[in-house]
């Protein structure tokens, strides 16, 4: 089975891609971090592979996964493989370490952990922007060459490099994550413009309910977990964060459409 988290679309075209050649049905992480129950239980064949296919966030996991990994039980597991594929613009740090940690505290061990670098999306602070075309159209067509080497080294079993840790991943992973994770997950400075044409596209796509419509218009509660998702997949570029991103691009990917919710 492959859990996966998206907010513009890299994740779950990977995950799309894994789940079409390897076979494992697709679980919105998402979807299933809205059940009320306190342990979230999935039975486990003996001949399958588990998949956390999830993006990068200031250099460690989506704080989703986490959450969901907390609440995760796994019936019949006994040490099949569990493999983490992450999406990133450009590094991931010591993600790899982060959820096996998580994975640990539920007695799951992580096998092997691969990336996939993917466009540039994280727009929120200064300094951070999308890819030029030219960038984002190479990580585009080198990505399929990538997953499909993943998918190889899956099932030949066999050891691997495909991970992308970058420079100084203890600062990164270790610290400015937690920070990430501490102090900008929860308050935002979302915000809609006289662009927004109520079709709430943005309240369907948010993961953590944190968008609801009223009078027709977004507002956003605080509970943003920077996902991105809303601001880039307005179809008409109605929502802003502040006045940091009215100069900045947009990017979702090509082959996810906004009928593909989360």
């Amino acid at each position: 089975m492959i859990f996966y988290f998206t907010g513009t679309g890299n994740s779950l075209w990977v995950a799309k891609t894994l789940s079409e050649t390897l076979g494992e049905p697709l679980i919105s992480i998402a979807d299933e971090l809205h059940k009320e129950e306190k342990d979230l239980i999935y039975p486990v064949r003996p001949d399958e592979k588990i998949l956390f296919v999830y993006p990068v966030h200031s250099w460690g996991p989506a704080v989703l996964v986490i959450r969901f990994i907390s609440r995760l039980t796994l019936t019949g597991y006994t040490g099949q493989p569990v493999y983490s594929v992450s999406t990133c613009g450009d590094e991931c740090g010591y993600t790899d370490r982060l959820i096996g940690k998580a994975l640990g505290k539920r007695a799951i061990s992580l096998t092997a952990a691969y990336s996939v670098i993917m466009p540039n999306n994280y727009i929120l602070l200064p300094g951070f922007d999308v890819d030029g075309k030219d960038v984002e159209e190479r990580k585009l067509q080198d990505a399929p060459a990538r997953v499909a080497e993943i998918i190889r080294v899956i099932r030949e079993h066999q050891q691997n490099t495909l991970y992308q840790t970058g420079s100084m991943p203890g600062l990164k992973s270790y610290w400015i994550y937690p920070l990430f994770a501490h102090l900008a997950i929860g308050s935002n400075s979302f915000r809609v413009t006289d662009a927004c044409i109520s079709c709430g596209l943005c309240e369907r796509i948010c993961p953590t309910g944190t968008i609801s419509l009223q009078g027709g218009k977004p507002v956003w509660a605080n509970t943003c977990v920077q996902c991105v998702a809303c601001i880039h997949r307005c179809p008409v570029r109605a929502i802003e964060y502040g006045k940091g991103t009215l100069k900045k691009g947009r990017y979702h990917h090509p082959e996810i459409n906004n009928k593909q919710n989360r």
